[in-house]
């Protein structure tokens, strides 16, 4: 069985989406991409989180070929091609159907820096790309043209798409940025928020270039 660990990670981070109320039901949608070999792993479509088996996983190329796998991808398959070839620097793709991240994208909306978190996406806001059906190329293309230097995107009346070097650093900035448009559209409520301006994001971003604990060869 091909990519059988990243099937796990599929289907363990799949639960976790739906657990964190980052989409509902069959809604949304992960991959993996090992850059060494090409081959993508993608959830399949319509199959229930909860009930995904490893096999129902399916393996493709970046041409949108199976290589194995007897499922229907996802029907986001575009999406992820298309920020694979965006962002070579990437190796994981979340989409998500999460509430306030729709709401923003109703109003055409980026997501602001309400908070420092937000210089995780590596820019100082979320951009919103056009709306445009979904599972088609036209979707795909808005969001690979929109989403520039960030690895975050808003898709209009749709939800977030996410990008990351792996499935957790991918998966933990869309729960970022639900969390901070919640955030946004709180303070929209009672008044207007103050926005940190893009001088101190840009330095907050640096700053987390060094956040955490050194990697063991660095020590």
């Amino acid at each position: 069985m091909l990519m059988e660990k990243e099937r796990q990670l599929l289907i363990e981070y799949g639960k976790k989406m739906v657990n964190d109320h980052l989409t509902a039901g069959t809604g949304g949608n992960l991959s993996i991409l090992d850059r060494s070999t090409g081959l993508m792993a993608i959830s399949p479509s319509g199959i229930d989180y909860f009930e995904t088996k490893l096999e129902d996983i399916v393996i493709m190329n970046l041409d949108g070929d199976v290589v194995e796998g007897t499922c229907k991808p996802s029907s986001e398959l575009n999406l992820h091609i298309a920020l694979y070839k965006k962002k070579p620097e990437i190796t994981a793709v979340v989409h998500t159907h999460s509430t306030y991240c729709i709401v923003l994208s109703t109003l055409d909306m980026p997501i602001k820096a309400v908070n420092y978190i937000l210089a995780d996406a590596g820019t100082p806001s979320v951009p919103v790309a056009p709306y445009r059906r979904f599972a088609t190329q036209e979707l795909a293309d808005a969001v690979a043209d929109s989403i520039g230097d960030s690895n975050a995107c808003l898709m209009a009346n749709h939800g977030l798409s996410t990008c990351g070097k792996n499935l957790q650093s991918a998966y933990s900035l869309a729960r970022e940025c639900e969390w901070i448009a919640e955030i946004q559209w709180r303070a929209m409520c009672i008044g207007k928020p103050n926005i940190i301006n893009d001088r101190e994001m840009m330095g907050v971003l640096k700053d987390f270039a060094t956040y955490g604990q050194p990697k063991k060869e660095e020590r």
